[in-house]
């Protein structure tokens, strides 16, 4: 069978979750579908980039949105507060014109759609056989955001926040079948009948995220990609509220933070126990050089992937309970859990002080990710709905 996968950026390289996830489904359904990729991007895509996803589709087209064009998408409807900033901003009718001549041309009997921002498009072709992927619930992420901002971006985050909460109750009935990646996502999208989708999380390859022996150069990692604002506010927060208790302890302990993109003012905060990597080739050298991952995700929304690689490598975790709601991981037995400054500086200090505990942990991870985030197993359930 023929399926048309849609999503809103071009699947590689792997520095955004929503890129990760795209990049992975696809390779697994591969295995049962025949793949013809529609993907925007904001630039040209490379060779390198495209020859990766090429083993795994028959065709791909890209349709180029410049943010030019985008900003004047969001202007043309500025005032219709039934259609998200983030859904305009990738809406182009050129690009649907392409995209009418690539499902022309192919005839795909199935649809996938990644992310609502790709609905408007998906919503027009009217391939019965069709799945939405909601992935996070964007709504959530943009309301735990307006109560960590300043007065100034509170009132456009609101806005947005509001439009995302219309948009994901009413583009629910326009496929057949919806996906998410948490219960706890799930729950949150403000429709009656949420409970009938279904839940598909991320997987790991643990056969790629594997420890191997390497010197510790850092005490604590954080890993993710630091032009996402979450991943901006926990690494603040981990520079500006945790480390100092380190310091006043009369401690040496130092942090690596690693993810593409950083800010000029994430940058700011290196110091000579606060190192910034920006972009990693491959991520797995951080893991084996740092003794903890911490993750103080504050907003957290979705599943954090930088979290599933870790436990998978072998480095114990210390997270927010936000970011637990949605991995779900036991509490003193997967995962550390931290919510305050002196949590993170305690349980990080068990860590480093009790080997036995670190191993007890990192074991323990490694088999809950196995037994719970296989991009087979999981993909499986969309197998099963596209042929339904």
């Amino acid at each position: 069978m023929k399926l048309l996968f849609l999503t809103s950026r071009f699947p590689f390289p792997l520095e955004k979750g929503d890129k990760l996830r795209a990049y992975y489904l696809i390779k697994a359904l591969s295995k049962h579908f025949d793949i013809y990729l529609f993907t925007i991007n904001e630039t040209e895509v490379s060779k390198e980039a495209i020859d990766k996803l090429l083993p795994y589709c028959k065709a791909i087209e890209i349709g180029i949105v410049n943010k030019t064009a985008s900003i004047l998408s969001i202007a043309k409807n500025v005032f219709n507060k039934n259609i998200p900033f983030q859904v305009s901003y990738f809406y182009s009718n050129r690009v649907l014109k392409l995209l009418k001549d690539f499902n022309e041309k192919h005839e795909p009997e199935s649809i996938f759609c990644h992310l609502i921002r790709m609905s408007e498009y998906a919503k027009q072709l009217n391939i019965e056989r069709s799945v939405l992927d909601y992935m996070d619930t964007f709504s959530k992420g943009m309301e735990r955001r307006a109560d960590k901002s300043n007065i100034i971006m509170r009132i456009p985050i609101k806005i947005e926040q509001a439009r995302l909460k219309r948009y994901e109750e009413s583009i629910f009935d326009k496929f057949r079948h919806k996906i998410i990646i948490s219960k706890q996502d799930r729950d949150w999208i403000p429709h009656s009948k949420n409970k009938t989708i279904e839940i598909v999380a991320n997987g790991v390859d643990t056969e790629y995220y594997q420890a191997s022996e390497s010197s510790k150069k850092y005490d604590l990692l954080f890993v993710g990609n630091m032009s996402y604002p979450p991943n901006i506010l926990a690494v603040h927060y981990a520079a500006r509220k945790i480390m100092p208790i380190f310091k006043a302890a009369g401690k040496s302990t130092n942090l690596l933070i690693a993810g593409a993109s950083p800010t000029a003012e994430t940058m700011s905060l290196a110091t000579n126990n606060i190192h910034i990597s920006g972009w990693v080739d491959d991520i797995r050298t951080v893991f084996n050089e740092s003794k903890i991952m911490i993750a103080p995700m504050l907003i957290s929304i979705g599943l954090q992937n930088k979290i599933l690689q870790g436990m998978a490598m072998g480095i114990p975790c210390v997270v927010s309970s936000f970011a637990n709601n949605a991995l779900g991981a036991t509490p003193e037995l997967e995962v550390l859990i931290a919510d305050t400054p002196q949590q993170y500086y305690s349980q990080i200090e068990r860590l480093l002080n009790d080997a036995s505990l670190r191993l007890r942990i990192t074991e323990s991870a490694r088999k809950f990710v196995i037994k719970n985030f296989n991009w087979d197993d999981n993909t499986d359930k969309i197998y099963r709905m596209i042929l339904s």
